[in-house]
């Protein structure tokens, strides 16, 4: 197996990673949440809603470098 097929497995498992927390946190509003429905109260990340959001920031930043590194491996 080469180093490639390696890296586009981890590319797979981030990205369904990335897929569970992005649909963890569209709560609240039921399936209307994950397609954009509105709240109009502002509130402040606390606690685990926090760090959801910042797991799921730093998994699509490591998503974009292993996305970078396939294409250039790859040519």
């Amino acid at each position: 197996m080469t180093v490639l097929f390696y890296i586009n497995l981890i590319q797979i498992i981030i990205s369904i990673a990335l897929i569970a927390l992005i649909l963890v946190q569209a709560k609240g509003s039921g399936l209307g949440g994950i397609f954009g429905g509105d709240s109009s109260i502002y509130k402040t990340r606390r606690g685990v809603e926090k760090t959801l959001f910042q797991a799921t920031i730093g998994l699509a930043v490591l998503f974009f470098a292993v996305s970078i590194l396939s294409v250039l491996l790859a040519g």
